[in-house]
Order: C-alpha cells, then sequence, then structure tokens
C-alpha cells in the first residue's frame, strides 16, 4: 500500500476512534508509518485529510449505487436499493459510517464553513432526482416539495444509523428498513 493511502486509512480509522478534533496529524503520520511532511505534501492540512477521505469515500459509494438506480424498475425501488447499499457499505466498513455521519457536516476552521463534499453533494441530487423520477412514475404524491422529501428521507435515515453506531438506538437493519418503506409510503399518492 502506498504512504497516500496508509495516510488516508490511518486517518480514517482515528477519525472515527478519536474524532477529528482530538486527532493530531503527526498521530496519523506515526500510525501510518510515514512523516508529517508526506502527510502535508499529499493533503496540505487535516482538513484537506478529511476532505479527501470524504470526496473519495462518497465517490465510491456513488458508483455502487448507479448499477442499482439504472436497473431500478422505478423510483421507490431505486430508493430501497440505495438504502441497501448504503446499509450494506456502513456494515463494512463502520469506521466510514461514523466519519460520515459524526463529523460529515461540522463546521471547520475560522470561516465557519460547513464541509460538504462533493460526493455528498451529488448522492443528495440523486435523492432529489430520484424522488422528481417517483412523481412521474406514480411512485409519489406530485405536490410534495422534492427537496423536502429528500430531506425527511435522508435525516430520518441518517439519525436512525447514527443512534444505532452510538448504542442508543436498539433497533436492526430490519427495522429500519421498516421505517424507510412507511416513510415512501407516506410520500405514496392516496387512492
Amino acid at each position: 500500500m502506498e504512504s497516500r493511502e496508509r495516510i488516508l486509512e490511518s486517518a480514517k480509522r482515528l477519525f472515527a476512534k478519536r474524532g477529528f478534533e482530538r486527532t493530531a496529524t503527526l498521530a496519523i503520520a506515526h500510525e501510518a508509518g510515514t512523516s508529517e511532511s508526506q502527510l502535508v505534501r499529499y493533503f496540505q492540512t487535516k482538513t484537506g485529510l478529511l476532505q479527501a477521505i470524504f470526496d473519495e469515500s462518497w465517490e465510491t459509494l456513488n458508483q455502487s449505487i448507479q448499477p442499482v438506480v439504472v436497473g431500478a424498475a422505478n423510483a421507490r425501488e431505486a430508493l430501497v436499493g440505495v438504502l441497501e447499499t448504503v446499509i450494506a457499505a456502513f456494515g463494512r466498513d463502520p469506521e466510514l459510517a461514523h466519519l460520515l455521519l459524526f463529523e460529515g457536516r461540522r463546521i471547520r476552521g475560522a470561516s465557519s464553513e460547513v464541509l460538504l463534499s462533493k460526493g455528498f453533494l451529488d448522492f443528495e441530487n440523486l435523492l432529489r432526482v430520484l424522488i422528481h423520477r417517483g412523481k412521474k412514475d406514480g411512485s409519489f404524491h406530485p405536490d410534495l416539495n422534492d427537496f423536502a422529501m429528500a430531506s425527511a428521507l435522508l435525516g430520518a435515515t441518517e439519525a436512525m444509523i447514527r443512534d444505532r453506531l452510538m448504542a442508543r438506538g436498539e433497533f436492526s437493519d430490519e427495522e429500519l428498513r421498516a421505517i424507510f418503506f412507511a416513510m415512501l409510503e407516506g410520500f405514496a399518492p392516496h387512492s
């Protein structure tokens, strides 16, 4: 494994375990078996390193979602597939889940800027596109706001997964799916 990848993996592990603010670049470099100057060479700053983790993780996740979305018969089925893909990815890599859910939207630095990766913004946009598609294919009520629906689905799902990671939510993947399905049903046109 190259130095850059070792730094990314070490940072992901330490950020998930200790948090971004409490993890020193020296500790990351030490765990990666490299120098702090190598970390700076690749990522400039600790925030740049975190951004690289987010960007590369979201890119991988979004690529794994694409075939699911393309192969779905309708928007509801696509959203269920997206949920399944995210649950599986987070199950394989709980450190990634922790980082994306706990560090993904925190305020960083003096500029008080919220750090959102392009990959997250692409994912969020995909949800809105699927909701819009669902209004056309009959999966969702046409009068509901795309942004509000995407926010509700994303926010509730993130909160459930985050609570499970903090051991506050004692529910299974099946129970998480059941809540997600109930929300989708609530967005369906009423007959």
